[in-house]
């Protein structure tokens, strides 16, 4: 008996060493794409024995900092409307996706030096899927092309997203005006060749 609570209390102390890592990671990668494993374990209150005895390498770290970050992303985007007209449903998709982008630029820049271009395709698979059936119906109901895969075209957003990072990174672009930016871009690439690009102001299309 005494065995098995010990084991459950050493498995609990794991446990709680593993979010302290993990929450650690994401606060400092968020700050410091480059922040060692040891800022990161001292962040934690944990020793690098200790990380390492959950982690084999940076890249698990990161990998696991990465997960928790589009994991709650994917909570948030679960509550935007992406029902009705699939214009205003893009540009609240955009607004939302483009907040969370934002939030964790630093980190995902860590992320693209330790994990590879696939492991980082599979990270995001929900964001993905999610505006893959939007880009669908648009498709079905005229409203954005359909000459080009709907896969590039979600790699497309998800690449000006990304620019978009770059771009305040590099003192370019203000946060403030990067939805509005993303929206007009990726309204011009998906819209139907020959047809006016549509232009959203203040909840409606015009």
């Amino acid at each position: 008996m005494g065995s098995k609570n010990s084991t459950a209390g050493k498995r609990a102390d794991a446990l709680r060493s593993i979010e302290a890592i993990v929450q650690a990671a994401a606060e400092c990668l968020g700050q410091n794409p480059e922040a060692s494993l040891s800022e990161i374990a001292r962040a934690a209150g944990v020793g690098r024995v200790t990380l390492y005895a959950h982690f084999n390498s940076r890249a698990e770290v990161v990998d696991a900092a990465m997960s928790r970050a589009i994991e709650r992303g994917n909570e948030v985007l679960d509550t935007v409307d992406l029902t009705g007209d699939p214009l205003l449903a893009l540009a609240r998709y955009i607004e939302a996706g483009w907040h969370l982008v934002d939030q964790s630029r630093a980190l995902l820049v860590a992320a693209q030096r330790e994990l590879s271009a696939g492991r980082i395709r599979a990270l995001h698979a929900g964001p993905a899927a999610r505006v893959e059936a939007l880009v669908a119906r648009g498709r079905a109901e005229g409203v954005f092309r359909t000459d080009l895969p709907v896969a590039w075209m979600v790699n497309v957003l998800h690449a000006i997203m990304h620019s978009a990072a770059e771009e305040i990174r590099a003192g370019r672009l203000t946060s403030g005006h990067a939805a509005d930016r993303i929206t007009t871009t990726v309204l011009a690439a998906f819209t139907p060749p020959g047809t006016p690009v549509p232009e959203i102001d203040g909840g409606a299309c015009l």
